[in-house]
């Protein structure tokens, strides 16, 4: 879930830099044809994306009148869009062009084999990934499969925030916060892993903090993880269906402490929804788990409709259009390619880093790994058992 926001600041000179389009050949992408007549675009965001990348679609769409009329945007959470989509595919009605996933649908989608190979095809037009993306992206972009294409990325967490009027000394392990749920019952609070980009970082990065036997093995290299998770379960009111609502609980006073990442720190205080003093801070054995949102297409598409969203996709991969990307630090930073840095950015974007931003984030980037999410098969494993053996009780 994403905070509303309301804006349409386009970078300078942005809308009318050359989107290397394939216009100037009559087909590509093994055969896929553009359309002779502008198309229409349904796009689902299941990820709260569009905060980052609307500009980049709007963008397109004005330099491309010919070849789209009209985008619709909708949203819809997260575990439920890889169902829909499968549900239409078999009644052979498809309707949603595109969607802008997380790997948790992502993983979802590939398990049921939903999504177009787009890594199989020839000729798209795309570039070479690992040409463009930052190294932790183009590793993420392997998590795909090849069923879709990283448009945003960011090292996440998972970090801790608290107030500090009401968290007079923060954990600075695992253990001590454990300890500190247990002194301080239903003040601590984290969402559904399934549905929350913290949440689910909270979940894959405990195995790190804990010192667990595999912290890619869910199923067998957990032990602590799993003891430890439904130890804490006993401090726990319930557990939030997406970050907004943990965001607005933890605003208004009801908690004192979660888990975040760098976006969902930034990103709330400046919109006003946590206030500007709350604190963030980072475990002893801290690794980062990486984050990325994807754009997909799901099987069943028209061919031309295809062929178009290839060439917007090659569009959002440009630098210009990835500085939108720094947004309000929703995805702090957001650029999933390399050499796009704040100054590239709207003017508005670098007055929020600047004001609501952390200095530590660069000196904690750089210098503490870099881990992967899970791979598809094992997150999915991982959420079910947290639904069934913790958040179940």
């Amino acid at each position: 879930m994403k905070f509303p926001i309301s804006r349409r600041h386009f970078l300078g000179g942005a809308a009318s830099v050359a989107s290397m389009s394939v216009l100037g050949k009559s087909a590509f992408a093994q055969g896929l044809k553009l359309p002779s007549s502008p198309v229409t675009l349904n796009i689902i965001d299941a990820a709260g994306n569009l905060a980052l990348t609307q500009p980049i679609f709007d963008n397109y769409v004005a330099k491309h009148p010919e070849l789209v009329s009209n985008i619709i945007f909708n949203k819809a959470p997260s575990p439920e869009l890889p169902g829909k989509i499968k549900a239409q595919q078999r009644a052979n009605r498809v309707d949603i062009d595109m969607v802008i996933i997380g790997p948790d649908a992502l993983s979802a989608g590939l398990a049921d084999d939903i999504w177009v190979d787009i890594g199989s095809m020839t000729d798209t037009g795309l570039p070479d990934f690992k040409e463009i993306y930052q190294e932790p992206a183009y590793r993420m972009q392997g998590l795909s499969k090849g069923r879709g294409v990283t448009v945003t990325y960011y090292p996440s967490g998972p970090l801790i925030s608290y107030m500090p009027e009401k968290v007079k000394t923060a954990p600075t392990t695992a253990e001590e916060l454990l300890a500190w749920t247990k002194e301080n019952p239903q003040k601590f609070i984290y969402a559904r892993p399934a549905n929350s980009g913290p949440g689910r970082t909270f979940l894959m990065g405990l195995p790190y903090l804990l010192g667990d036997k595999d912290p890619t093995d869910p199923t067998n290299g957990w032990e602590k993880t799993w003891a430890y998770l439904k130890e804490m379960h006993k401090n726990i009111e319930y557990y939030p269906a997406g970050t907004g609502a943990l965001m607005k609980e933890f605003g208004e006073g009801t908690r004192d402490m979660t888990v975040t990442t760098t976006g969902w720190d930034i990103n709330p205080r400046a919109l006003g929804v946590v206030p500007k003093e709350a604190k963030v801070g980072m475990l002893k054995s801290f690794h980062w788990v990486c984050d990325a949102h994807y754009l997909s297409i799901p099987k069943g598409v028209a061919d031309e409709k295809i062929a178009v969203m290839l060439d917007m996709i090659k569009f959002a991969l440009q630098p210009e259009q990835q500085a939108y990307t720094y947004d309000k630090g929703y995805f702090y930073p957001g650029p999933a390619v390399r050499d796009v840095t704040l100054e590239m950015a709207p003017k508005e974007s670098q007055d929020v880093i600047a004001e609501y931003g952390r200095p530590e984030y660069a000196d904690w980037i750089a210098n503490n790994p870099i881990e992967l999410p899970l791979e598809p098969a094992a997150l999915v494993t991982a959420f079910r058992r947290w639904d069934e053996e913790v958040a179940a009780g």
